[in-house]
């Protein structure tokens, strides 16, 4: 399955653009999910939110909704990742699991002065725990180091299916899919384009998640190691950032494409 969405829901420049100019705040995530297949939550990045906003959250969404969830700084800007057990429990524990079968994949957005150490890196990822009672937990990484243009890394991640994250404006860059989905972050919207890219642009898009969700390797992005065994896959795309007031008419766009 392919999911698109968008960073969070509550966005000024979305009103009267996106959200109808008399819709109550309160019911813009309602709006939203009913307009994308997905939305990544960035508040839990920066504090932890309570365990009601999460059942909140899945009460106002669809039954085929999904939400990814960016974990908290206090785990991923650690001075020793492969000593966040703690850390990565108190985030699990604060509700992200009231989500339930709406909790897509769980984002680690690693610093850009976090260098790749295979050993530090290997231990961390053991620490993301693969379930969480009887609900799977999927977990994505995204690093910002160009250390990190390593096939080992490719290696460590899919030994733990663990997704490495694709930002298309990213150096480096990683298209390698080594998880059983895969996880795009796209930040090149522009505000002089009403749906955010060029039509010939999303049809690009389009033509890769479905490439990306039969379990084949988009040929024109960069990877770093042989392509994983081929097997279908679930994909995430996410309009982020760039000209974000943009990003709910482009993940729409998209949407549309991949209906055709």
């Amino acid at each position: 399955m392919i999911r698109v969405g968008i960073g969070g829901w509550s966005f000024a420049p979305w009103r009267g653009l996106f959200y109808p100019q008399k819709l109550p705040a309160g019911e813009e995530l309602a709006f939203a999910s009913r307009h994308v297949t997905a939305i990544e939550i960035n508040a839990t990045f920066y504090r932890t939110q309570s365990r009601a906003s999460f059942v909140k959250w899945r009460e106002a969404t669809p039954d085929d909704f999904v939400f990814a969830v960016k974990a908290h700084r206090a785990a991923v800007n650690a001075r020793a990742l492969s000593e966040t057990g703690e850390t990565i429990e108190h985030f699990l524990a604060s509700g992200v699991t009231e989500l339930s079968d709406k909790l897509g994949p769980i984002l680690w957005q690693l610093p850009p002065y976090r260098r790749f150490h295979a050993e530090e890196i290997a231990a961390f990822l053991k620490l993301l725990p693969k379930k969480r009672g009887a609900l799977r937990l999927r977990h994505a990484l995204e690093v910002r180091h160009p250390s990190f243009l390593d096939e080992k890394f490719i290696a460590l991640l899919r030994a733990e299916n663990i997704a490495a994250v694709f930002v298309d404006s990213a150096d480096p860059a990683i298209a390698d899919a080594t998880a059983d989905f895969v996880y795009a972050r796209l930040k090149h919207a522009r505000d002089d384009r009403v749906i955010g890219y060029a039509a010939e642009e999303l049809d690009l898009w389009a033509r890769r998640a479905r490439e990306w969700e039969r379990g084949a390797t988009p040929a024109d992005l960069p990877h770093l190691a042989a392509p994983a065994k081929t097997s279908a896959r679930d994909v995430f795309v996410f309009m982020i950032d760039g000209a974000k007031r943009r990003a709910p008419a482009a993940a729409q766009a998209l949407i549309a494409r991949l209906r055709a």
